[in-house]
């Protein structure tokens, strides 16, 4: 099914060099993101399988990723993978039919920045690679080690340690924790959340963000006597220090 739009906004201030490599394997679609792309100021090329995004994602120097799911050779998720293995900054939109919480928090466990499910509006999709880029071209401000009670996050080398034992997160993961951590003692609000670290739109019907609370709470929290993520129900998430 053709996501359902017209090719519209031409304005965007990231799109006049902006290089996109877009992994669809249906044709018709393909063509369709890539007219309307190019229509707005994007230079876009093409891959239909996972080892043709493989190979050109290592000769290309790209701004932007967008990658279906249910593509030939290799998966979305395979490809998502390696393209993180070398390259943790290049932002990933993943574009597919597939809508459930379990497929959204496989493409988030690959590495993916955001999520897309087709059928979509296409000025949707501009909007999200403004919003992924503009993340992407941020320069951080703030500061690089993190600590709360006995936990520290360093943003530079993306290590999180609890009593010096050392904690192996996602990319998302991470994300979630570094929010957490930064808005220390702080109630936020699952629509929050869904912004800040998913740039998405809160979906009352959704449970990804409890599904990633529950696995900080099993890396963090579950062995350590001391609690540090709690929920506010009704309101949201906090990460706070314990009282003495």
């Amino acid at each position: 099914m053709l996501p359902c739009c017209t090719h519209t906004q031409r304005n965007f201030e990231f799109m006049s060099s902006t290089s996109v490599l877009l992994v669809e394997d249906e044709t018709k679609v393909s063509t369709f993101i890539k007219k309307g792309l190019e229509e707005s100021g994007f230079d876009v090329k093409q891959a239909f399988d996972g080892m043709e995004a493989k190979r050109m994602f290592r000769s290309g120097n790209w701004d932007l990723m967008i990658i279906d799911i249910k593509i030939p050779v290799l998966t979305g998720y395979e490809v998502c993978r390696f393209v993180r293995e070398s390259n943790a900054q290049l932002p990933i939109l993943m574009l597919t039919a597939l809508s459930s919480t379990d497929d959204k928090v496989e493409g988030f466990e690959a590495g993916a920045d955001d999520y897309l499910v087709k059928p979509f509006e296409f000025r949707e999709l501009l909007a999200r690679i403004k919003a992924l880029l503009k993340r992407a071209k941020a320069t951080p401000t703030e500061e690089t080690v993190l600590r709360a009670d006995d936990l520290t996050l360093n943003s530079d080398t993306k290590e999180v340690r609890r009593s010096e034992k050392k904690i192996s997160l996602t990319a998302k993961e991470f994300s979630l924790l570094e929010y957490l951590m930064r808005n220390k003692g702080r109630v936020i609000s699952r629509a929050e959340l869904a912004e800040k670290i998913w740039d998405i739109t809160f979906d009352t019907g959704t449970n990804v963000i409890d599904v990633y609370i529950n696995f900080l709470r099993k890396k963090v929290d579950k062995d350590f006597p001391r609690k540090l993520i709690h929920t506010y129900i009704g309101m949201g998430y906090t990460l706070k220090e314990p009282e003495e």
